[in-house]
């Protein structure tokens, strides 16, 4: 067969055998060719970015939707335009915030209803783990989920509750029946419950949530991947005091991951200014030598991956103290020149940033076409400016609430075009809603 729909050339393309000057060709939404960037080729259009970067669409596997139930924090025509602002061109949508959770194979059916024709990018599913609910685990894998999430501690909102440890058992176990993920939002509830009460301040509220909290989920976690074999994925690892076990328990070869979120690698909480709850999250923003240890984790590949973990709400729930504040950040839109500009002046290589925020990901959740520019994958690309220098605005953001801990940062790295398997985002919806199966 001959002739292409599109031909995107460019001197730096991000492939999977490094940087290189190509031209990608693309056929039917896959990337059909992977070329000397002068090669002849017979196709409808052909684009050259000069200079620009091009990279495969990123793949976040760690964003709170929330819709059906609480549209008004965040929904799906909110969220997929975010991410395709910030050349996110995948995204996996977490069970809970949204009413109701993604915990029985029902309730996932409601909510592809109502993301169905609503979203610009592709959308997945994770389903969840709760009390009660090891019986509706099967369902929802055999209905497409990307794996199941679970809490050791309170989430916040009183439809998903936290496993107890022999709960955790019980459902780990099912899932290594099944041959299914567990993603772990990994603080310990009894832990968290014998430290010190949060207070109106941040290092009242950091002092409430001790790397010891995060630790000693951790701990419990490799123990129980170890024992069972079952894969184990610790979400958004905040405290680098655990990455010494982390690393131990992955060479001697037990199943268990994590990742991290672009707030952890560039925030510190020495700098969050009195009552600015928009840095709440949970777990929280250390210090800036933890966050060092942190990209140490990730150079060394301890820590496999960078996701936003977008958890917005409606700014009223985020007046008041640290201690009462809604604990989550807004930054789908921002992850890539975030965490580009901070990796950079660290030293780190634009394919390293694809690695974090793209291949590794998509290898994460089994999304083969995805997350790389490579023959056979899908063709969801982006055109990236590594040295142009923006400022974050919240008017500019594209998420239901522009409350942002970036605001009025200047940040380097600017995302021009992109294109979701071939065909550029313009604003229409017209993701695809993933299941398991179609990875």
């Amino acid at each position: 067969m001959t002739g292409y729909d599109l031909v995107v050339r460019a001197d730096r393309v991000l492939t999977p055998g490094g940087e290189r000057p190509a031209a990608v060709a693309v056929r039917n939404g896959r990337i059909a060719a992977v070329t000397g960037r002068t090669a002849r080729l017979d196709t409808r259009l052909d684009l050259d970015l000069g200079d620009l970067a091009l990279l495969p669409g990123l793949v976040d596997t760690h964003v709170h939707v929330n819709e059906p139930g609480r549209t008004e924090w965040e929904g799906f025509a909110t969220a997929t335009a975010a991410a395709a602002a910030g050349g996110v061109t995948t995204i996996v949508d977490m069970p809970l915030n949204s009413l109701p959770a993604t915990v029985t194979a029902d309730a996932l059916a409601v909510k592809r209803r109502a993301a169905d024709g609503q979203c610009q990018v592709d959308v997945g599913f994770w389903g969840g783990a709760i009390p009660g609910n090891v019986g509706d685990l099967a369902a929802l894998h055999e209905a497409g989920v990307f794996g199941f999430k679970c809490f050791l501690s309170p989430s916040g909102v009183p439809e998903f509750p936290p496993l107890s440890w022999p709960e955790f058992d019980a459902a780990l176990a099912e899932l290594a029946r099944l041959g299914a993920l567990m993603i772990v939002h990994a603080e310990d509830g009894a832990r968290l419950a014998a430290a010190p009460e949060a207070g109106p301040s941040y290092p009242e509220f950091l002092a409430s949530r001790p790397d010891e909290v995060e630790t000693g989920a951790v701990h419990g976690l490799i123990e129980r991947a170890t024992r069972t074999g079952a894969r184990v994925h610790v979400l958004h690892l905040s405290s680098a005091a655990a990455l010494d076990r982390l690393a131990a328990a992955r060479r001697a070869g037990t199943p268990i991951t994590a990742e991290t979120c672009p707030h952890y690698l560039t925030l510190a909480a020495e700098a969050i200014p009195a009552g600015a709850t928009e840095f709440k999250c949970c777990p929280p923003i250390r210090d800036a030598a933890n966050q060092a240890r942190l990209w140490r984790g990730l150079a060394e590949g301890v820590i496999d991956c960078v996701v936003s973990d977008h958890s917005p709400s409606t700014p009223d729930l985020k007046r008041g103290g640290f201690d009462t504040a809604w604990g989550g950040i807004a930054s789908l839109q921002l992850g890539l020149p975030v965490v580009w500009t901070e990796a950079r002046r660290r030293g780190h290589t634009l394919a390293d940033v694809v690695r974090w925020m793209a291949s590794a990901p998509a290898a994460l959740v089994g999304l083969h076409r995805k997350g790389r520019i490579a023959e056979g994958a899908d063709a969801d690309l982006v055109a990236f400016a590594p040295g142009e220098e923006v400022t974050v605005t919240p008017d500019a953001l594209r998420h239901r609430h522009p409350l942002t801990p970036y605001a009025g940062l200047r940040l380097t790295g600017a995302v021009h075009r992109v294109w979701l398997r071939g065909r550029e985002v313009d604003g229409e919806p017209a993701g695809t809603l993933l299941t398991r199966e179609e990875a």
